[in-house]
């Protein structure tokens, strides 16, 4: 355990409650109940023994980007009465050879990006038994630098997507570009009304949207996120909260 174990543990507290105080009051800000909003903590860039400070401050779910990571953890944390009822959600790219240490291991799959990994995920998860809750990812803003769907790919594809075994489609994710509120939002609420088009389109309830990070995570909940992806602001102590 780190040195300032006591400190640190504090301090993850005390930036918890602030955060779940900002989403509360971007919720009331749009006319949401902020119980529609869950916070993941992103925990790529921290080891076991943070997460385990941060499942003590409160948080009950964390994201991972590298199934190396997520396996690591997975195997550091396995057995501690403390972490009993905590998720982990995979949150970054997924390659198709990286599948099988994925699933049934994590909650929710947020980076479905192409039908072929739908398809490959299908097919992996079947051949085991299970079914795994996925995202899709969706590339709103239309930048070259980022993956997932473009809107109208997943338009043409979702019938397809959401038909297919071993797969539970739970709705969508997305990033928005760094930098930009007027950006962040236009993204967000973009996905919004993607989501509201493909429900009626597929029968599906789709409820999940995540969206929103350490950075934008308040405009993300004005329009309609029901899950953010909180990194830095949570472990980060020197990040400081905008606004």
């Amino acid at each position: 355990m780190r040195p300032d174990a006591t400190s640190y543990g504090r301090f993850l507290a005390e930036r918890r409650a602030e955060v779940l105080a900002r989403i509360e009051r971007a919720a009331r800000r749009a006319g949401r109940d902020a119980a529609e909003v869950e916070a993941i903590a992103v925990s790529k860039t921290v080891g076991p023994d943070e997460v385990l400070l941060a499942r003590r401050a409160g948080w009950g779910a964390f994201g991972e980007n590298r199934p190396q990571e997520l396996g690591r953890k997975l195997e550091a944390l396995s057995g501690l009465p403390e972490m009993a009822g905590a998720r982990f959600d995979m949150i970054g790219n997924l390659q198709k050879n990286k599948i099988n240490q994925v699933i049934g291991r994590v909650a929710l799959i947020h980076s479905i990006s192409s039908e072929h990994l739908a398809e490959a995920v299908s097919t992996r998860c079947e051949a085991r038994g299970i079914v795994a809750d996925v995202l899709l990812e969706v590339n709103v803003s239309g930048e070259a630098s980022k993956s997932g769907f473009a809107p109208d790919e997943l338009r043409e594809a979702v019938e397809r997507v959401v038909g297919l075994p071993g797969i539970s489609v739970r709705g969508l994710m997305t990033m928005a570009p760094a930098g930009s509120a007027d950006a962040a939002r236009r993204t967000f609420s973009g996905l919004r009304e993607l989501a509201v088009e493909l429900r009626a389109r597929t029968g599906r309830a789709l409820e999940t949207l995540s969206c929103g990070m350490s950075d934008d995570f308040e405009v993300a909940v004005e329009e309609g996120s029901t899950l953010v992806r909180l990194g830095r602001c949570v472990f980060d102590q020197g990040y400081a909260l905008k606004g």
